[in-house]
């Protein structure tokens, strides 16, 4: 992907977020809630995460849970905001995250992840 071609974070409901999965070789998505503290929180560094030259390759994706009926359910089951890492299409990582470390941390493992040639 060319840097004019990047974009920065892709707002996306549940049907486009299945399309970039298999549209992108890794993309990285944040399901968040209007009224969650921790979102708000982590909003600035996922921010910076997207404009970072090491993460280029990955597309930030990012999904309101109270107005996607699969993220909702999903929200339901865990605390908001989570974090979850697609490579080739295939979910690799998914978690309830807090602290930036923790999302600094998984977005290394995408990062680092050798994709199935």
């Amino acid at each position: 992907m060319t840097e004019e071609a990047r974009q920065h974070v892709v707002d996306a409901d549940d049907e486009s977020l299945r399309h970039l999965i298999h549209e992108h070789m890794k993309v990285f998505a944040k399901f968040t809630s209007e009224d969650c503290a921790a979102c708000e929180a982590l909003a600035p560094p996922f921010a910076k995460f997207v404009d970072a030259p090491e993460n280029v390759s990955i597309l930030f994706v990012r999904l309101n849970s109270d107005q996607n009926p699969v993220a909702k359910k999903m929200m339901q089951e865990k605390i908001a905001p989570f974090f979850v890492s697609y490579c080739q299409g295939r979910l690799l990582e998914c978690d309830a995250l807090t602290e930036e470390s923790q999302v600094v941390a998984q977005l290394d493992r995408l990062r680092t992840f050798a994709p199935v040639k």
